[in-house]
């Protein structure tokens, strides 16, 4: 499925107050999710000494896929294209790479 797909049709799936002109629930719901995938990696160093067993594998595949939901349907709300966000993360990320810059902080590196 392509990225563009996804959108269209996680944005079919959109409700809650305000779907279309509120991009703040959606960036709450990506802390909450986000919040929820750590917890679960958490647990796992934790209780598991850091080893991640098929049940916790498939229980953080699901909390992945809210996540994804999440940044979707803020992207959708604030008018921008999924495919788009991706090519340009990963245009800056070979551009870093080739300079030597992949480490480090800021974000104009």
């Amino acid at each position: 499925m392509e990225l563009s797909e996804y959108q269209q049709k996680a944005a079919h799936t959109a409700q809650y107050p305000g779907v279309g002109n509120n991009f703040i629930y959606p960036a709450l719901g990506l802390a909450g999710e986000t919040g929820e995938v750590c917890e679960k990696i958490k647990k796992v160093i934790r209780d598991r000494g850091g080893e991640v067993d098929a049940e916790t594998r498939e229980a953080i595949r699901k909390e992945l896929g809210d996540v994804l939901w999440y940044v979707s349907q803020l992207a959708t709300e604030l008018g921008l294209d999924l495919e788009e966000i991706a090519r340009g993360n990963i245009d800056k990320l070979i551009s870093r790479r080739a300079r030597g810059v992949l480490g480090g902080s800021g974000d104009d590196r």
